[in-house]
């Protein structure tokens, strides 16, 4: 994701955001301390807190059903001539605020490169590491099922 060029940000734009939307305000407010504070923006929409219904499929692969609501907060904000977007599970508005203007961040040629190493990178590979640390625990759970077969004879 780091080395693709910069014309092919629309195809990296979703999973971009998809880490910052599993990150937390602390994950991306360090971004901010460290670089003088957050760059001048205009709140297009104000962070607010809504529900979506989510999905669940039968066996992971079958016929989807509806297992509840969630709880998101969403944001937009303009930067220069860029537009960042957020949804972020809960209710932390700076948690949606911050991903917006680092989505509005990763859009702009001039920065795009220092937020992926700086923010998106590690973000992802910390990410990527708990999942592999709760599939190898859920692992160490995983039962064998077998069943005999009764000979006729």
């Amino acid at each position: 994701m780091l080395d693709t060029p910069l014309t092919d940000m629309n195809s990296l734009r979703p999973r971009w955001m998809a880490v910052l939307a599993r990150s937390t305000q602390d994950d991306l407010k360090h971004y901010f301390d460290q670089n003088g504070g957050l760059p001048d923006h205009h709140i297009m929409k104000a962070a607010e807190t809504g529900t979506v219904m989510v999905e669940g499929r039968a066996g992971g692969t079958g016929q989807r059903f509806n297992t509840g609501e969630a709880t998101v907060t969403r944001c937009v904000v303009r930067l220069g001539s860029h537009m960042g977007f957020s949804y972020a599970l809960g209710r932390d508005k700076n948690h949606a605020l911050y991903a917006a203007i680092l989505d509005a961040l990763l859009q702009d040629p001039a920065h795009h490169h220092a937020v992926m190493v700086a923010v998106i990178k590690p973000l992802q590979e910390r990410q990527a590491q708990v999942r592999l640390e709760r599939s190898r625990k859920a692992a160490t759970t995983k039962v064998e099922f077998f069943t005999l077969v009764r000979g006729d004879g």
